[in-house]
């Protein structure tokens, strides 16, 4: 029996986390994993990529070796203009006020999807999907990246394929630095939820933070080792893995 791909990515690619960035691509390279990277143009308004020749070099490089380019929003920062327990949800729980594209109003949400793209475009890094900051997408997301021609988003419980309007359920393991109870109950689900992994599309998220927490290194070791020899390094094999049909999220 076929197991269900494993699909790697490191979340916050940008210069203000290069260290950790490159932390944890020796640990992906360890057990023959080839992650994705989650790219922010611009994090939080103060790292510009083309302020960053150097960075870019790198990305260009990792490009060139196989790893997709992911946009990752465009500020990684919220608006501060939701409101409701949705946008609750998505700020105070999922996020500390990083989930981006939970609460944009669609225009404004549309220039930073195309800015995004331009920039990334102008630095020729090819762009492979999209990832909402803290996987957080307002219901306008998924129809604006079918109409640019988008192959790849996902959100907590599904990927998807915006212009062929397919959807797959699948599994996300990742830890939680924030706090120290976050992280504890983080790695607690992890270890709990790890079986499933050969039943359903995994993606194993990777963010900065992980790589400064001497526990989430180690768990971040053990989960990867675990998942040795199931690994794709294209984004596209979780949805062609038993595609689905599906549409936006609810």
């Amino acid at each position: 029996m076929t197991r269900a791909p494993v699909h790697v990515s490191i979340h916050d690619v940008s210069p203000a986390f290069a260290s950790e960035v490159d932390d944890a691509l020796d640990a992906c390279a360890r057990v023959g994993a080839t992650p994705a990277l989650l790219v922010v143009p611009n994090f939080h308004g103060e790292w510009p990529l083309a302020e960053h020749p150097r960075f870019v070099d790198r990305l260009r490089e990792l490009a060139g070796r196989g790893h997709e380019i992911l946009l990752h929003g465009f500020f990684h920062r919220a608006s501060g203009e939701g409101r409701g327990l949705r946008s609750a949800f998505a700020q105070r729980v999922a996020s500390a006020g990083e989930a981006e594209f939970a609460d944009l109003p669609r225009d404004e949400g549309e220039r930073r999807l195309d800015d995004g793209m331009a920039a990334l475009r102008a630095l020729e890094l090819p762009i492979a999907g999209f990832v909402a900051p803290a996987w957080s997408m307002a219901r306008w997301v998924l129809p604006a990246l079918a109409t640019r021609g988008f192959r790849y988003a996902e959100d907590h419980l599904r990927v998807y394929d915006p212009a062929a309007g397919r959807a797959r359920a699948s599994l996300v393991l990742n830890f939680a630095s924030r706090t120290p109870a976050r992280l504890a109950s983080s790695a607690l689900f992890v270890r709990i939820a790890r079986p499933a992994r050969g039943l359903l599309p995994t993606r194993i998220a990777l963010h900065p933070g992980d790589m400064r927490s001497r526990i989430l290194r180690r768990e971040t070791a053990s989960l990867l080792d675990a998942a040795r020899g199931a690994f794709s390094a294209n984004v596209a094999d979780l949805i062609s893995a038993s595609e689905s049909r599906g549409g936006t999220p609810a």
